[in-house]
């Protein structure tokens, strides 16, 4: 059935695959840790009981993201083995013992507190809690920290050497951890984060707010959001700017094939391509739809700056810019959407209608995937802009690949989409299912005053009234 197919190519769409399920729910677990953790701590600086409720309401559908993304992720691991074995064998001494620091001091933090958070509430005292919570969202961060890590170095490798076996091995750590792009990816990364989880709080309390415009809780989570959009939004923008600066001097080939730009513009300004069709076998954008200036003044801040065209480069280390032309700006339009919505809420609020607003909660409904839709976007240029490396520059994706057959690997990739389409189809069901909920206004063991710490509460008394 495959025999015709290239194994390697179904090697990536398989590992394109699941890391496209996986990431989605870390996307929205990192920014739904902190969530929770602002309401708890909203709850017990306020008493307001509505933050309890949103609390509780929410940690459900935390727990159900945050089991399929640990089990997505598992699978990954294994295809690094199965399917990626001369990539594994060679970058194992530099990126095994980053994913190892992930485990034990992200996934075990997590691991550790996640119970207390989920079921502890009526068997400790509030700050202990609390600090659950808080531990469960900076165990997120701490993954994200690792991951994007390894990832980054992938992308700009340093602080190596290469031994007589061809393995890349550690020279200062300092340099692999702290290379030149990982701080832009994982400030970039942790605000995208954010903003998917604000948009999707946004669009449930919208909808909510659209059958019942007093329910309490769904106005806290309307409005929680769109503060979020108006202060994150713009951040996310400026991010985005400076790590495009970072890819242009680590990656130029990359930004290139990302702007569909073949010719280096030496006598003239480099124009801004909106739209067009890049044509990889002729080297042109079919059709371009150009701002005179404005590429240059974006990528470089100058006016009449200089940005290498793919031409520059071997023709052999070209990204597909057939690809990664139109993922990038589907995720930079998302972004202006957000901000958008983000000023639009603005207006509302000072003129004092946000909850009023039908149009603006039906936009905030339309928009709640949005943030899923940019990060997987966002994910597809990074890694197919990295192509035709696995290790950018250093190790081609051609010689990274274990001495695989196509029907085994085309095999196993159809089982992964029915497994995956049926296990997380199913959990994605259950959890709209959740947010289609009302909140109501005393979630389910919500309590409404403090709460005594187990083993300080008073037992009754043994003996019998005094004689």
């Amino acid at each position: 059935m495959f025999e015709g197919f290239d194994p390697v190519n179904l090697a990536r769409f398989q590992f394109a695959f699941t890391v496209s399920f996986h990431i989605i729910f870390p996307a929205f677990s990192i920014g739904l840790a902190s969530y929770l953790a602002v309401l708890e701590g909203l709850w017990l600086a306020t008493g307001k009981p509505v933050y309890m409720d949103t609390f509780k309401y929410w940690v459900k559908i935390f727990a159900i993201s945050f089991g399929m993304g640990v089990v997505s992720g598992i699978v990954m691991s294994y295809q690094f083995g199965t399917n990626w074995s001369v990539f594994s064998d060679k970058t194992g001494p530099v990126l095994g013992p980053m994913m190892g620091y992930e485990v034990l001091s992200a996934f075990f933090l997590e691991a550790g507190f996640l119970g207390i958070m989920l079921f502890g509430q009526k068997r400790v005292g509030n700050g202990l809690h609390f600090f659950a919570s808080l531990v469960v969202a900076i165990g997120t961060l701490f993954s994200a920290f690792w991951i994007l890590s390894v990832n980054s170095w992938m992308q700009t490798p340093q602080g190596y050497a290469i031994a007589a076996n061809g393995q890349f091995i550690p020279e200062d750590w300092w340099a692999i951890v702290f290379n030149p792009s990982f701080p832009y990816r994982l400030v970039h990364m942790v605000l995208a984060a954010y903003l998917t989880t604000a948009f999707v709080v946004g669009g449930v309390g919208a909808f909510h707010l659209l059958r019942n415009r007093y329910n309490a809780s769904a106005r806290v989570m309307f409005s929680m959001a769109l503060w979020m959009a108006v202060v994150v939004a713009p951040l996310q923008i400026v991010a985005g700017d400076s790590h495009g600066i970072n890819t242009l001097e680590h990656q130029p080939a990359k930004v290139a094939a990302m702007e569909g730009h073949f010719e280096t513009n030496t006598d003239h300004p480099m124009p801004l391509t909106l739209f067009g069709i890049p044509n990889m076998e002729t080297a042109r954008t079919d059709y371009a739809l150009d701002i005179p200036y404005l590429g240059s003044l974006i990528l470089t801040h100058s006016l009449d700056g200089v940005v290498k065209g793919l031409k520059d480069f071997p023709r052999e280390d070209w990204p597909d810019s057939t690809v990664i032309f139109w993922t990038f700006r589907v995720m930079v339009a998302i972004g202006f959407a957000m901000l958008g919505i983000g000023l639009w809420s603005l207006v509302k609020r000072f003129r004092g209608t946000l909850y009023e607003s039908r149009w603006l909660q039906r936009a905030a409904i339309v928009m709640a995937p949005s943030g899923f839709i940019a990060v997987l976007c966002g994910w597809v240029t990074t890694e197919m802009g990295r192509q035709p490396f696995t290790v950018y520059g250093l190790l081609r994706t051609a010689e990274s690949h274990s001495p695989i057959s196509a029907p085994a690997v085309g095999t196993s990739l159809l089982a992964f989409i029915i497994v995956y389409f049926l296990l997380f189809g199913a959990g994605t069901f259950y959890i709209l299912r959740l947010m289609g909920r009302a909140p109501s206004p005393y979630e389910e063991d919500t309590p409404h005053e403090p709460i005594r710490t187990a083993g300080l509460t008073p037992a009754p008394s043994l003996a019998g009234p005094a004689e």
